[in-house]
């Protein structure tokens, strides 16, 4: 491809709302273009990314045994009020009429279409498995649009969906597709790691994401360099203490604390470490009926730990954090000052595994202005805490839960989700076959998405400098680029910059030629932005002394090679890529 022949729509500065490095380089190096909000226009390079993105993933799911198919964007209302999700989806669903005054969605999810195109095509045990997937646009009204086409409205995924006669081949399928995901990210040339996560919305048990490693991540992921164990913060197991509780060490006091509601603070005021503090989280628990035993309920965290709010839900039901009023009224107290002791039965008090552990710890005295000191189980507080859970989020150097070192933390985008569905929307939707028997039974589930739009900002956000984006080579828009400095001022020149383009093209080299008319620094720069992975420049001094110069894009300075052989180190360096 030619520059002359293509759309090269590089800025200098990104638009002001831009605020990810990804959203600014994409606009940068015309990428995209904003139609409106989380609305974006796929330019023609940006295009050429995400094709390659597509073809690498169309590639290894054939090669998994998955068959693909299209599903349509506008799906019928009626399948999903099957499954109770027409409203609780919630506003990020686009909800449509057709002129007949019925209801329609732009579909987040295809779920129930393919539940639905199951029981109408399955009937026999013999038919199973079989495993869908399509590439295609899905809009969620997202409430604040943001990062580009990383938070966008309207997006591209790559949805699967398996059926099976059993758990065990629902297993099985779910670890080829674990694997098939790998392959798939290692094959783009992208860092990541898959960690347990939570099902959420989409429901079902078994639950795996993938996610791209970058700062810039909006999910924190708990791992240990000494073994495979990985998972989501929000899930990763806080490990009690080793070792027992140690006996009482001082008398229990009331010590004044006027102002200081925050565990900081009163560790400060009276010279004691944050570590041996308490600190009560009042919730309200929305599933227990108003003013019975538990509605209203304490758990008890270490001052420098944070409640996991996924953790302690699977634990107490839905809750919400309780109000000041309503701590009032429970406790006779402001918040800011509470804690376990002397509290009534009709509080429900729960702790960490980690405050379970502590002796002679500061926490609330349940009083304005006071806080208790040298507070101890088995003298202060009954012996043992009633109800022991992990209820923190882990934090780096915790210990992992498989036993094999410590925990580091680090920011992760999630591109890739599997799930078990098991038999969530095929019970709802009454999707079975006849089993060897003869038996009606429902058909057990699996879904796999890959958002195959925001693996390309994932891979800006986790591969690029100062200069501009450095895409690995399987997605770069051009493996290669040649640039020919003074391509309209020197015929011979300009015959040699065409016979290597076209020696480059016939080697099944996908070079991009830069014949612009521009200064060096121009073309050297948007070469750059783009993130083409490698460059040859020819110039009227190489020319004469029968050299091209090359460089990789990651690399400091340029070197020089033979132009009579320059196909062929190109190769080799495409090789080693």
């Amino acid at each position: 491809m030619r520059t002359s022949r293509f759309f090269v729509g590089t800025i200098k500065e990104a638009p002001a709302e831009a605020e990810l490095v990804s959203h600014k380089l994409m606009l940068r190096a015309g990428l995209t273009r904003r139609l409106g909000s989380g609305l974006y226009t796929w330019m023609p390079l940006g295009l050429r990314v995400l094709r390659k993105v597509e073809a690498a993933v169309r590639e290894e799911m054939n090669r998994a045994g998955a068959l693909e198919v299209q599903m349509p964007c506008v799906i019928p209302a009626e399948l999903w009020q099957e499954t109770g999700r027409w409203e609780a989806f919630g506003p990020q669903m686009l909800k449509i009429k057709d002129r007949h005054e019925r209801d329609f969605l732009f579909g987040p999810t295809h779920e129930e279409v393919v539940t639905d195109l199951a029981r109408r095509e399955i009937r026999s045990y013999r038919q199973l498995p079989v495993h869908f997937y399509q590439m295609q646009v899905k809009f969620r009204d997202e409430i604040r649009p943001r990062f580009g086409v990383m938070r966008a409205r309207e997006f591209t995924m790559k949805d699967g969906y398996s059926f099976h006669a059993d758990l065990a081949d629902l297993e099985r399928e779910y670890r080829n597709m674990y694997e098939t995901y790998t392959r798939i990210f290692t094959r783009l040339g992208l860092q990541f790691r898959a960690v347990a996560a939570d099902p959420g919305a989409i429901g079902g048990t078994g639950s795996h994401e993938f996610h791209v490693l970058a700062d810039s991540g909006e999910d924190a992921i708990a791992y240990s360099p000494e073994s495979d164990y990985a998972a989501n913060v929000e899930l990763a197991e806080a490990l009690a203490p080793a070792g027992p509780r140690h006996a009482p060490g001082e008398p229990l006091s009331e010590v004044p604390t006027p102002g200081k509601t925050k565990c900081e603070e009163v560790a400060a005021l009276l010279g004691v470490a944050l570590e041996k503090t308490v600190k009560a989280v009042a919730l309200v628990r929305e599933a227990v009926p108003y003013r019975t035993q538990g509605y209203f309920a304490l758990v008890l965290l270490r001052g420098d730990h944070e409640l996991n709010e996924v953790k302690a839900r699977k634990l107490l039901g839905p809750f919400r954090l309780a109000s000041d009023d309503e701590i009032q009224e429970a406790l006779d107290c402001r918040a800011g000052y509470i804690g376990p002791v002397g509290v009534g039965g009709d509080v429900a008090v729960y702790a960490d595994r980690t405050v379970a552990k502590m002796s002679d710890f500061v926490c609330g005295a349940n009083k304005a202005g006071y806080h208790l000191k040298g507070v101890n189980w088995g003298r202060d507080l009954r012996e043992e805490p009633a109800s022991v859970h992990d209820f923190r989020n882990v934090r780096e150097g915790d210990a992992s839960p498989d036993g094999k070192g410590a925990l580091r933390i680090v920011r992760g985008i999630e591109v890739g989700h599997i799930f078990q569905l098991r038999t969530k929307y095929s019970e709802a939707m009454k999707a079975t076959f006849l089993d060897e028997r003869g038996e009606a039974r429902p058909m057990e589930m699996g879904c796999y998405g890959i958002g195959l739009t925001r693996i390309v900002a994932a891979a800006i956000e986790q591969n690029h400098d100062e200069r501009g984006i450095i895409f690995p080579r399987a997605m770069a828009p051009f493996e290669a680029c040649l640039v020919p400095i003074g391509y309209h001022k020197n015929d011979a020149l300009r015959r040699t910059a065409d016979e290597l383009y076209a020696a480059l093209s016939a080697a099944g080299i996908d070079v991009l030629m830069d014949d612009r008319a521009e200064r060096p620094g121009v073309l050297f720069a948007d070469m750059d932005l783009l993130g083409v992975p490698h460059r040859l420049v020819l110039s009227e001094r190489g020319l004469a002394a029968g050299t091209v110069e090359y460089k990789a894009r990651r690399d400091a300075q340029p070197q020089s090679a033979p132009l009579a052989g320059a196909v062929q180190w190109l190769k080799e360096r495409l090789a080693q890529a």
